[in-house]
């Protein structure tokens, strides 16, 4: 079974549209709709579609206010993993990832343990950006591909397929980061547990409707906690090291 995760914060202009186009683009596939009790009705409108149109392949997963991308992606992945999931995506509500994409992700994931959809490979790139948005985001890749020495292009993408067991394997307790770290921190973790991580061209859109969620805030934050990612692991490769020295 196939599941898409969108987490949702006032997507209510976007969500309708967005399903359309994924069921249509992967027919039978399964959608959970995580939303931080927008105000402008987001999760209504998730109930009311659920009722009168999509049934049992739509979800929503309630939360009681704005909590973060990354608590909401590990309450998705908790409850996708309970019900038997074998393939699971992350998505943006907004448009910014084209759903067309998902057929190719599903194919890249017979190959493979982890898809990410990169922005920074041939065939991917973005539109409606302005340099210096470019940038930020380029920019934040090659920082952290060059922190946590690893070898993928784009590693503040959110566009994604787990494969189940790496889900499993990865102790979503010990999840840190809660926004734009988000996503670098949980491919830096599948790469350090050995499993096999592809990337998949895409052509990230700007958004089509809404109010972005990025800010300054968003962006210092991953910044410090690549840093302390990349320590975590240090330090955890020296004790390593030093256990059997202390057990003699």
């Amino acid at each position: 079974m196939q599941l898409v995760i969108i987490p949702t914060f006032n997507e209510r202009s976007n969500i309708a549209r967005l399903l359309c186009l994924i069921y249509s683009a992967v027919p039978g596939i399964h959608i959970l709709v995580v939303d931080d009790a927008s105000p402008d009705g987001t999760g209504e409108l998730i109930e009311q579609l659920q009722a009168e149109k999509y049934g049992d392949t739509l979800f929503l997963l309630k939360r009681p206010g704005k909590l973060g991308l990354g608590t909401a992606y590990i309450a998705g992945f908790k409850w996708a993993l309970a019900r038997g999931y074998q393939l699971i995506f992350e998505m943006d509500a907004d448009f910014s990832h084209n759903p067309k994409y998902l057929p190719h992700f599903v194919t890249a994931s017979a190959q493979c343990d982890v898809v990410l959809g990169s922005r920074y490979v041939d065939g991917g790139g973005v539109t409606n950006w302005n340099p210096l948005r470019r940038l930020i985001s380029m920019g934040g890749s090659i920082y952290s591909r060059l922190i946590l020495n690893i070898p993928f292009h784009d590693l503040t993408g959110g566009f994604k397929c787990f494969h189940r067991q790496v889900l499993e394997a990865i102790d979503l307790d010990r999840i840190q980061s809660t926004g734009y770290c988000f996503q670098i921190e949980m491919t830096y973790r599948a790469y350090l547990l050995g499993f096999r991580i592809k990337e998949v061209p895409i052509v990230f859109e700007e958004r089509r409707g809404g109010e972005s969620k990025m800010s300054a805030s968003i962006f210092r934050e991953a910044l410090l906690m690549v840093l302390k990612l990349r320590v975590r692991q240090r330090l955890l490769r020296q004790s390593t090291v030093m256990e059997p020295n202390n057990l003699s």
